[in-house]
């Protein structure tokens, strides 16, 4: 028995797919992330001092990998706090 009231409808306006944005480092053609390069990687940092997923950084899982082990060094040297701030 159907419901008065409801029905399916679909969306008015159809959506295009937007075009994946390119990869920072691989569209400057970078070789590898340096953990020195501090301005780089606090961009990839959240102000809670997560390291930010791929998905939203529009990178590359290569270079996410690299990030990953850099952003680490750097905190370990004590270039980049382990909390935010």
């Amino acid at each position: 028995m159907a419901q008065k009231g409801k029905r399916n409808k679909k969306n008015s306006r159809a959506r295009r797919p937007e075009a994946p944005k390119p990869c920072r480092f691989t569209k400057d053609d970078v070789y590898e992330i340096d953990y020195r390069d501090i301005n780089t990687l606090s961009r990839f940092v959240s102000a809670q001092g997560k390291i930010q997923p791929r998905s939203k950084n529009n990178i590359a899982s290569k270079y996410q990998r690299q990030l990953k082990v850099a952003i680490k060094r750097a905190r370990f040297l004590a270039l980049l706090p382990y909390v935010g701030e």
